[in-house]
């Protein structure tokens, strides 16, 4: 029997996505976001999540498909990427699924505007491309840098 793999779905616009469920710690509703100035315009800001200052990235911004609005369905998907965790912003956290490596296809050189060094694979999901994240290559080591530097430079100045 072939393994199956858990991924997180979420929504950036009508697009369907997906994350291992490896590298995401939590789901949660978005709260209050301190804006950090100086940073790049994809980091939202920092929040407080249970006393861990964590910088916010609007993952459409950082992927150049948009901006995130905030609506009742916005959530945040709390990553651990490269012994940072950091929140990302996505329109939508819409399902678990398990999928088997033989269902998941190479990624393309490039899926819309998307470049295919952030995909791990794609998958069709009752009839949905789902494209497969590789978070380490969403945010680069320096991008990565900054985001550790605003949730640093902020330490008491977050709202408890």
């Amino acid at each position: 029997m072939e393994e199956l793999k858990k991924f997180i779905v979420f929504q950036l616009n009508t697009e369907h996505y997906g994350v291992h469920i490896q590298q995401v710690l939590s789901i949660e509703k978005v709260t209050h976001i301190t804006p950090v100035p100086n940073t790049s315009p994809f980091i939202q800001g920092v929040m407080n999540l249970r006393g861990e200052i964590t910088p916010v990235i609007d993952l459409k911004g950082r992927l150049q498909i948009g901006t995130a609005e905030h609506t009742a369905s916005t959530r945040i998907l709390i990553v651990h990427i490269n012994d940072t965790q950091v929140g990302l912003l996505v329109d939508s956290a819409t399902d678990v699924i398990d999928l088997e490596q033989s269902l998941i296809d190479s990624p393309p050189e490039t899926v819309g505007s998307l470049s295919g060094s952030y995909i791990n694979g794609v998958a069709k999901v009752e009839e949905k491309l789902l494209i497969l994240l590789d978070l380490e290559k969403v945010l680069n080591l320096e991008e990565m840098s900054e985001a550790k530097q605003a949730a640093g430079s902020t330490n008491t100045e977050v709202e408890r």
